[in-house]
C-alpha cells in the first residue's frame, strides 16, 4: 500500500524558494509516475509537474517552467520539488500524488495522494 507524505510547505517572502517532500511510508516510488499538484480554494486541482516512472523525464505546468525543478531520489524514496522566485499566485496547498504507469495522466487518474502542504507567498 502506497501513502503517501508531503512536507516542507510554510511561509515564504515574495522571490522566495521552498522545497517539497514527497515520501512514502509504505512501498518503493520506483515504479509510481509522480506528480505535483497545486489547489486553491474555489478552483480545480492543477498540474504543476510530473517525474516518469522509470527515465526520469518531467514536465511542467507552463506556469512554473523555469521556476520549478521536480526530482526522485530511489535511494530515499522521495520526490522532490523545488520551487524558486516564488510568486503570490504560487499560494496553493501542494499535493503529491502517484500513478502506476510510466507518467501522469492527470488529477483524475491518479491512483494515491497525499493529504498536502501549505505555501503561502506572502510578504
Amino acid at each position: 500500500q502506497l501513502q503517501l507524505m508531503e512536507s516542507g510547505g510554510g511561509l515564504v517572502q515574495p522571490g522566495g524558494s521552498l522545497r517539497l517532500s514527497c515520501t512514502s511510508s509504505g512501498d518503493t516510488l520506483d515504479y509510481w509516475a509522480i506528480g505535483w499538484f497545486r489547489q486553491v480554494p474555489g478552483k480545480e486541482r492543477e498540474g504543476v509537474a510530473c517525474i516518469a516512472s522509470s527515465s526520469g523525464n518531467t514536465n511542467y505546468a507552463d506556469s512554473v517552467k523555469g521556476r520549478f525543478t521536480i526530482s526522485r531520489d530511489n535511494a530515499q524514496n522521495a520526490v522532490y520539488l523545488q520551487m524558486n522566485d516564488l510568486k503570490p499566485e504560487d499560494t496553493a496547498v501542494y499535493y503529491c500524488a502517484a500513478e502506476y504507469s510510466y507518467y501522469c495522466s492527470g488529477p483524475s487518474r491518479m491512483d494515491h495522494w497525499g493529504k498536502g502542504t501549505l505555501v503561502t507567498v506572502s510578504s
